[in-house]
């Protein structure tokens, strides 16, 4: 089964193809938000270099956020119009559970994207027996809020993710010995994660269709906040 995925919820577009257990290939760029421009294209040199089209692809993969709402929009825009055509299945991945795929570790995971405004989107995660398992669902929450339970909760901590450039010093200082940061390679998104994440889900019932997929937010943008604002 080959597997086309797509995340595009950072400054980061990447895509990737997978067949069952091998990585065929897999393409990134960080273009600071360029993916309008350079996503399309990059999925047609992917393919074309692996001399596939996109009509070969059996299943579809886009991470849904959280994440910038331009690039979740972006990316899960031009998947389900690939599932649609095709009428191929898809199949929607947190963003931040993506993340925490990228790492392995006897304790807990904890991914952070930046959400700005001394925020960020995270999780808690943890392998068991071969497993990613989530213990605390997608959330936006105050950098300090998050650090507070991780300090009172958890002694094997692991974080990764780009929010931990910005919060790197208050990270350190309030966790100590407790925290590890994760290397550089595994605090970007990756495409090839997404697809992973995706096989293991395809069985799943609650499965998405092109119709249904929606993209996971966790806050309203800010030109709903703003409209809110003017309508109250």
């Amino acid at each position: 089964m080959k597997v086309l995925a797509v995340d595009t919820s950072t400054v980061i577009a990447t895509c990737a193809v997978l067949d069952e257990e091998n990585l065929l290939g897999e393409f990134s760029l960080n273009q600071n938000f360029g993916h309008s421009e350079n996503l399309v294209p990059m999925v047609k040199t992917l393919l074309e270099n692996l001399n596939l089209k996109v009509s070969d692809i059996d299943l579809y993969a886009v991470a849904t956020g959280p994440g910038s709402f331009t690039g979740l929009r972006i990316g899960i825009a031009t998947v389900k119009a690939f599932a649609h055509v095709y009428n191929k299945p898809i199949v929607g991945i947190s963003t931040l559970e993506g993340l925490a795929f990228n790492v392995r570790t006897s304790g807990i995971i904890v991914p952070m994207i930046d959400a700005r405004r001394n925020r960020v989107y995270t999780g808690i995660y943890n392998w068991e027996n071969g497993y990613l398992n989530n213990i605390k669902e997608p959330t936006v929450v105050e950098i300090d809020e998050l650090l507070e339970h991780l300090d009172g909760n958890y002694n094997n901590i692991m974080v990764n993710g780009n929010g931990i450039y910005i919060h790197r010093d208050k990270i350190k200082d309030k966790l100590g010995d407790k925290v590890e940061f994760a290397p550089y390679i595994q605090n970007s998104c990756r495409a090839a994660s997404i697809g992973e994440l995706a096989l293991i889900k395809k069985e799943e019932a609650n499965l998405n269709n092109y119709f249904t997929l929606i993209p996971e937010y966790l806050r309203e943008s800010q030109a709903q906040q703003n409209l809110r604002k003017r309508e109250s």
